[in-house]
């Protein structure tokens, strides 16, 4: 299982039953008025959209807090990653990471330099020493699959190491709105003006809306140039330009969603606790990875398979082999109905 939401492969059309906690999207959700808006804006799709997304980027602009000049915009963030991993010859990952910025690099023939991580899955900042000149450093903040962010002070004291090498720090925040609201990177670098920083965020995860593909980028303006140079012309739908005039001003839905989040991620990490099996990982994100003791993901992959849910098997992500799983954080019914499901599971070794 190469990436989460393969419903597909496991379940055929049999979709109706199943709770997929292997794709952590907003239990909520996408806003309320975006089909009214997508229905209205149907008739875009006889028109080209704007090559220069001038709407689009002003709605993303007002959003994150940067100026227009300053925003990179994407067929999802995977895009905008591939974009920078082509404008560098060396690029330095932590492990265990998102399995594409490696995949995205090796397709580029790109060296790539890999930084493993603790057991607690901290990203500290003196493990970076090895970064030279013109490397491009890619994080997720929070890093996924350990659902782990840096705090605010280490987040500073790596970019001023890497920025002092004239290296480039790529934040991947795409789970940035799941997070405690403890700092802002985008905010937080403002000061020096995004010099050798970019914050990539996405309407993915938050926002509900993997399909509309739509990824968006805060970096200095040379570089958000740049990089937007090197995109494919339209590469964004006009349906995605349409639903921002939407989703980023739905104050309620981003409130609701965050508190709903917080709710559920205290309820599930406090109804973890009790397993012998397993140890559940300290997360800030909407997903948890769970290790399991003395069992294999396959094993109880499959169990859950039988019950109707669908987890993420994190063997895929280098440096998890074998016996760790990820959960989304869910509704509290389908949260619920996981609690049990282990239970049983717990029940059948004990």
């Amino acid at each position: 299982m190469k990436h989460g939401g393969d419903i597909l492969t496991y379940f055929g059309n049999e979709r109706k039953n199943i709770i997929d906690f292997s794709s952590n999207i907003n239990p909520i959700g996408y806003p309320r008025d975006l089909e009214a808006q997508l229905i209205k804006s149907f008739e875009d799709l006889r028109y080209y959209p704007d090559i220069k997304y001038r709407v689009l980027k002003n709605n993303l602009s007002e959003y994150l807090g940067c100026n227009d000049s300053n925003v990179i915009a994407g067929n999802g963030a995977i895009e905008i990653i591939d974009s920078f991993i082509m404008s560098f010859e060396r690029v330095v990952v932590v492990i265990p990471s998102f399995s594409e910025y490696v995949e995205r690099a090796s397709v580029h023939n790109k060296e790539i330099v890999k930084i493993s991580l603790g057991t607690d899955f901290m990203i500290k900042p003196e493990m970076f020493e090895i970064v030279k000149k013109g490397d491009l450093v890619i994080l997720g903040n929070p890093n996924n699959p350990t659902g782990r962010r840096l705090r605010k002070e280490a987040l500073l004291e790596l970019y001023g190491s890497i920025s002092k090498k004239n290296a480039f720090l790529l934040l991947d925040e795409a789970f940035y709105e799941f997070c405690p609201m403890d700092y802002d990177s985008i905010q937080l670098f403002q000061v020096f003006n995004y010099k050798n920083v970019g914050i990539i965020r996405a309407a993915t995860k938050f926002f509900g809306l993997p399909g509309i593909r739509l990824g968006y980028c805060c970096a200095d303006v040379i570089t958000a140039k740049m990089i937007s140079e090197t995109q494919m012309p339209w590469s964004i739908n006009s349906f995605a330009a349409a639903a921002s005039e939407i989703i980023f001003k739905d104050k309620e839905f981003i409130e609701n969603s965050k508190e709903y989040i917080e709710k559920e991620r205290i309820y599930l990490l406090n109804a973890l606790e009790q397993f012998k099996i397993l140890q559940a990982y300290i997360t800030e994100a909407n997903f948890i990875l769970i290790r399991l003791f003395g069992e294999s993901e396959e094993k109880i992959f499959d169990f859950l398979m039988e019950m109707g849910i669908l987890v993420r098997k994190c063997s895929s992500f280098e440096g998890l082999v074998g016996d760790h799983i990820r959960i989304a954080i869910k509704s509290r019914a389908d949260n619920e109905r996981l609690i049990g499901a282990l239970m049983g599971f717990e029940k059948l070794l004990y």
